[in-house]
């Protein structure tokens, strides 16, 4: 056993009832509160901006591409998926699928209730995956090729507010480009759920033909071609790509320049998490340094005393060190144990409820990857350590002769 070690275990104890076992303990708890906190929020704003980001994803896709014009309106402007644009989409490596569909608004009316939508047209290449995990009644519509389908599939927001019911029938009525007003009659096939409220509330899929049939498209025409990637792409670097690499009638778009409402909101959320952090960091550290110079203090004369039977700084800064550096140990190790027992209960019981009409999500969701667990375990240790030396650069100031007789 080495003598810094051997007099450190004999000079300090947590179980003792004087001020640096109390001081000892304070910094043990606020040790483990800080790693606590931070672990608790990393998890959630990682968990929560991935979520979101996957649910605005599968509504929208990562990247779409429509015709380049100064069109504002919720329609867009035709375009012909040609061999030419498809011989370029199969070109470039990590795309997935792609699919063509188009909206058009219109409103629904029943005998009591209106509510205006926005009916988004999908053939039978659409990739229903998405949906099919947001389905809460029915069935996801089916289409086919060269045939005007009646099916549509409406959200449980639209279908709470207009009482319909799988199996009911509804007419939505459009404004044609004669300014008359013309109804069109569907089934309900199913009801889904996103918990994105805000496109919840006004989108209802249909089949793309009446789309066109509606707005006098030919066959082979859409407002939008939708670009799902592969899972390891990354979505700007490959939109870069695209762009230069479509006709000149034609614009890529990813699903955070389409929404950025929501994907500036999901910003602001690291800066929150990384302030939490600071201030936890800071605090937690505030605190050990206190600790650390109350035993300096509380010590003064046993360090007077080594000094004078020949221990150097080095030696007496080693033995401080050493008792700190194991109150930082066993504060993180409770932390971790509390703060990963927190996480790992909420993932997979979900005990705490979120509105979901304001967080898009009805649970606190959570994520965290042991390697995320790791770095801030390292992070946090190194830099609290690095605070440490600043404390016990008293030693180097107390005299042997002086300290002895300290009280």
């Amino acid at each position: 056993m080495s003598g810094p070690k051997f007099i450190a275990d004999r000079i300090f104890s947590l179980s003792k009832e004087n001020l640096s076992s109390t001081v000892m303990r304070l910094a043990v708890s606020s040790v483990a509160l800080a790693i606590i906190v931070m672990l608790i929020a990393w998890a959630v704003v990682v968990g929560f901006k991935n979520q979101i980001r996957d649910k605005v994803i599968g509504f929208v896709a990562p990247i779409h591409v429509q015709a380049l014009d100064k069109n504002e309106s919720v329609e867009e402007t035709p375009f012909v998926l040609d061999s030419l644009l498809i011989s370029r989409l199969n070109s470039i490596e990590g795309i997935r699928h792609y699919q063509m569909v188009a909206n058009k608004a219109g409103m629904i009316k029943t005998d009591d209730e209106i509510q205006g939508v926005v009916l988004k047209g999908v053939d039978e290449s659409y990739d229903w995956t998405y949906f099919g995990q947001c389905l809460i009644d029915g069935q996801t519509p089916q289409y086919k090729a060269g045939e005007r389908s009646t099916e549509v599939l409406v959200s449980k927001v639209i279908a709470n507010k207009m009482l319909l019911n799988v199996g009911d029938d509804v007419r939505v009525w459009f404004i044609d480009k004669d300014q008359q007003a013309r109804g069109r009659k569907f089934t309900v096939t199913g009801i889904f759920e996103t918990g994105l409220y805000e496109f919840d509330e006004r989108f209802v899929f249909a089949d793309l033909n009446q789309i066109r049939r509606l707005n006098g498209w030919e066959d082979n025409e859409a407002g939008l071609l939708e670009i799902a990637l592969e899972a390891d792409g990354d979505v700007n670097q490959f939109n870069d790509k695209l762009y230069y690499s479509l006709p000149s009638n034609l614009a890529s778009y990813t699903a955070r320049e389409s929404n950025p409402q929501i994907f500036d909101w999901l910003d602001l959320l690291d800066t929150n998490v990384w302030l939490i952090m600071a201030l936890m960091l800071l605090v937690a550290g505030i605190t050990v340094i206190s600790m650390l110079l109350i035993i300096i203090i509380e010590r003064t004369s046993t360090i007077g005393l080594l000094k004078a039977m020949g221990a150097s700084n080095k030696f007496v800064r080693e033995v401080f060190l050493r008792r700190s550096l194991r109150i930082l140990l066993i504060g993180m190790v409770i932390g971790n144990v509390i703060g990963l027992g927190f996480c790992l209960l909420q993932q997979y019981t979900g005990f705490i409820k979120l509105n979901a009409e304001t967080y898009y999500l009805s649970a606190v969701p959570i994520e965290l990857h042991l390697s995320t667990v790791a770095l801030i375990n390292l992070g946090t240790f190194l830099l609290w350590v690095l605070m440490l030396l600043i404390p016990t650069s008293v030693i180097n100031r107390i005299s042997p002769t002086k300290s002895i007789r300290f009280e």
